[in-house]
């Protein structure tokens, strides 16, 4: 069915009965055993985090019992709240799994990047499926642990990247594995992020407001006084917080060039230029390298990513008023015999020239069509099929984009060995794949 040097509609599904497999282990003994709701029955479900992009995530999901919301700062949360006035409202969420944890289903994890791993990681080990915004952690390590953790427990879980579930990602993977352009080896992945200042230095102190509790935000991060320059939205720029314009946006645009390609653990990560880093916060503008060995039907692949108002080389043969992705955002495929290119979350996908698309219909459908992102995530909670960006797909793949975030952050080249999570040519790298914890935060 498949042309040749492309991935088989065999191994696709071979991959996604895997995943599914994976995620419905038996818990071991010891663990509390998840709650599968029948489908017609509501989840319970909570959510960390429930202002920001928290509140769009818990009203796309308020189909289901909204039990409990938690929050560290009273007023940007106070619209959910509002909205939800039924539900149990916790500064802590600690204090919300101990009080209520017989009572929840299902935990929506929204919080800054430095306490997905450790917020959902606790709602794993008392049985709880998880949702969990992009990018999946904040290091490499908290990666691996959640994917093995979610294995262990048997949950649910589906990473925030709502472009898994679009028509045009999956479009994507159809016309690469049909072979319309030949074997992929470049791949030009771009943003017009970051749209918050980096480039910084260290804040000056200032006094925390009364509707935030900072030690509670800080959570595993290392003690430092309050500054409005961290929240509630400039935190993605800071190292010690976020993971810059990359983290922020490749688990979006790297995506569909993730899972068209199959692309697994790069062996090299380099940095091809970048302006404007400091100690404590990430560029104004990058361009990152990756390199890909070969995989099984597919030759190796160059990938690059670039942001801050990088742009990558036009291709040979398409006019300068031909639109590549969506402008400022977007992705460029490279194959022996052609080019595609996608927007933002793999929409609208086409050859190009655009002419080469006048007379050519998708193909038919090999990924099943998605009833919705979150939508998704509560079918699996409910024993319905498995949700695509689960956690044996988005945990390696957030392992993969954020090797792409320490390149940037040790301004160097790397080696990487995935099977033992090592940059095997940079020895002090270790302290950030494996990250910071104070003491009574640690992961376990």
């Amino acid at each position: 069915m498949m042309m040749n040097n492309q991935i088989s509609r065999r191994k696709f599904l071979a991959g996604a009965t895997a995943a599914a497999a994976g995620a419905a282990i038996v818990p071991r003994i010891g663990a509390q055993e998840p709650r599968y709701v029948p489908p017609n029955e509501r989840l319970n479900i909570a959510a960390i985090g429930s202002g920001g992009q928290g509140r769009g995530l818990i009203h796309n999901c308020s189909s289901e019992n909204i039990v409990a919301l938690c929050d560290v700062d009273d007023e940007r949360a106070g619209r959910t709240y509002d909205e939800f006035p039924d539900a149990r409202r916790f500064k802590d969420y600690r204090n919300m799994l101990d009080e209520m944890g017989n009572e929840i289903d299902a935990v929506i994890v929204a919080t800054p990047d430095h306490t997905h791993a450790v917020a959902a990681l606790a709602c794993m080990q008392m049985g709880k499926h998880v949702y969990v915004e992009k990018p999946l952690t904040h290091n490499i390590k908290e990666a691996r642990i959640l994917t093995e953790a979610a294995q262990y427990h048997g949950v649910v879980t589906q990473m925030g990247n709502q472009g898994h579930a679009n028509d045009g990602a999956r479009q994507v993977c159809e016309m690469i594995w049909n072979d319309w352009i030949g074997p992929v080896h470049t791949v030009h992945m771009w943003t017009n992020r970051p749209l918050w200042p980096q480039g910084l230095d260290k804040p000056e102190p200032e006094e925390v407001p009364d509707h935030l509790d900072w030690d509670l935000w800080l959570g595993p991060a290392r003690e430092r006084p309050y500054s409005s320059e961290y929240v509630p939205w400039n935190w993605r720029g800071f190292w010690d917080f976020g993971t810059g314009a990359f983290g922020d946006m490749a688990c979006h645009i790297m995506d569909p060039a993730n899972w068209a390609l199959q692309l697994g653990n790069p062996t090299r990560v380099e940095v091809v230029e970048q302006e404007g880093a400091t100690e404590v916060s990430g560029p104004t503008a990058s361009i990152i390298k990756y390199e890909f060995p070969e995989r099984p039907g597919m030759p190796p692949v160059t990938a690059y990513w670039y942001d801050g108002g990088n742009m990558p080389p036009r291709p040979d043969g398409v006019d300068e008023d031909e639109e590549l992705g969506e402008g400022d955002n977007g992705t460029l495929f490279i194959g022996e015999d052609g080019v595609i290119t996608c927007g933002t979350y793999g929409g609208d996908p086409r050859l190009l020239p655009a002419e080469l698309m006048e007379d050519r219909e998708m193909p038919d459908p090999m990924i099943p069509r998605s009833v919705g992102h979150q939508r998704e995530w509560i079918q699996a909670c409910k024993g319905g099929p498995m949700s695509l960006s689960n956690f044996d797909y988005s945990g390696p793949f957030t392992e993969m984009v954020l090797l792409g975030v320490l390149a940037s952050r040790l301004e160097q080249d790397i080696e990487w060995d995935s099977e033992n999570l090592e940059v095997t040519n940079v020895p002090e790298a270790a302290e950030y794949v494996e990250g910071y914890y104070r003491e009574g935060w640690e992961l376990q």
